[in-house]
Formats: structure tokens, C-alpha cells, sequence
């Protein structure tokens, strides 16, 4: 870890904001903060005010080029939650949580060429090759037809016999 940077009690809950989280992981700050100005999410704005927060910290640290960085580590956890009640029927009130979340982000140097390796940064990418992969043999073997059905057949039940 070369910097971090913390952004703490932020309105947007971190399930929002775990969505933008697997397009930036892995990749230097300027190209993330490129990709996070085309997304159309509210936590795209969150990040990227993020991100340039821990390139300024980066940039105190003699010896150290912005180029050579990537996002190694980027967090949502869950703040504290701002509770509210509405109204409900029969004179009841429901509770609505506002949550807050606490993100953490940090940067590290490239060793080489290329970022190491992300844990989580192409997960994504990984399941859609495996399905892949699985209807490739499926399609291989001639068993394609029944790979694609997912609907289990109805067993049918003896009638019970009753009153007469």
C-alpha cells in the first residue's frame, strides 16, 4: 500500500455502491476515474472525488509517479443508519433505515509492466467464461439439449383415495 484514502459517513447505501467497485479495481486512477465519469450511477461521483483525493496523497510521497499506480484495494462498508418512521396502516409506523457507508480506497505501485493480479477485480468475467466452457462441452458430447433445460419434470402423485 503506497496511500489511502477514507471517505466516512457518506448517503448512499454500500450496496449501492459495490456495484462501480469491480469496474475500477485493478486499474491506474486516471483510466478508473475515465471509466466512472461515462457510468450513469450517484457512487460514480462519490469514487472519483475518491480517487483524486488519494493521488493528491500520493503525489506528498517523494519518489512516487501517478502513473505507475493502481487501485489495489477499494471497500464499501456499512456506516451507521440514519433511522426514520412512516406511516402504516392500522395507526402502526414503520421504520425506514437510511444508511450511510464508510469507503476505503488504496493505492499501490505496479510491479513491472502490468498491476498484479486483483483479487475480485474480473470476477465477473470469470463466471460468464465458465458458462461458457460448460455449454462448449455440453454442445461437444450432444448433450446440448439437455443442458439447456432447467425445468424439473412433475412427478405425479397417486390419487388418494378417500370417503366413497
Amino acid at each position: 500500500m503506497i496511500t489511502k484514502a477514507i471517505l466516512r459517513y457518506i448517503r448512499i447505501s454500500p450496496r449501492k455502491f459495490r456495484l462501480i467497485i469491480p469496474l475500477v479495481k485493478g486499474k491506474n486512477p486516471e483510466e478508473a476515474i475515465a471509466i466512472l465519469s461515462a457510468v450513469k450511477k450517484g457512487a460514480s461521483v462519490y469514487c472519483i472525488e475518491l480517487i483524486r483525493s488519494a493521488i493528491a496523497n500520493a503525489k506528498r510521497i517523494q519518489g512516487v509517479e501517478v502513473s505507475n499506480l493502481y487501485i489495489s484495494k477499494l471497500t464499501a462498508d456499512g456506516g451507521p443508519m440514519l433511522k426514520r418512521f412512516r406511516a402504516a396502516s392500522m395507526g402502526r409506523a414503520s421504520l425506514i433505515k437510511k444508511r450511510t457507508s464508510h469507503i476505503t480506497l488504496e493505492l499501490d505501485e505496479m510491479q513491472g509492466k502490468s498491476a498484479p493480479h486483483v483479487k475480485g477485480a474480473e470476477a465477473h468475467d470469470k463466471k460468464s467464461s465458465a458458462d461458457k466452457t460448460v455449454k462448449a462441452k455440453a454442445v461437444k458430447t450432444g448433450h446440448a439439449d439437455q443442458h439447456n433445460k432447467n425445468e424439473k419434470k412433475a412427478v405425479k402423485k397417486p390419487a388418494k383415495k378417500g370417503k366413497e
